[in-house]
């Protein structure tokens, strides 16, 4: 009965050993990849709006260094 006892003792810390290496896994947050960070796709965005004219260069500079004031 003893031996039942200490095996099954053992049995439990492997099973929290694996649902920590899940956690472990599951729970890091990974960038997804394939997708670029929002602001890079402002950027991009503005880019373009300055390339069609839409924008001056003064506005295109402000607008610019505000999006990229955060990413520092």
């Amino acid at each position: 009965m003893m031996d039942d006892w200490y095996f099954g003792g053992m049995h439990w810390i492997w099973w929290g050993l694996w649902i920590i290496l899940i956690f472990w896994i599951f729970l890091i947050p990974y960038p997804t990849p394939g997708q670029k960070n929002r602001k890079d796709r402002a950027i991009e965005a503005l880019r373009e709006r300055y390339a069609r004219g839409e924008i001056d260069e003064k506005e295109f500079e402000k607008r610019r260094a505000f999006l990229l004031k955060d990413k520092k």
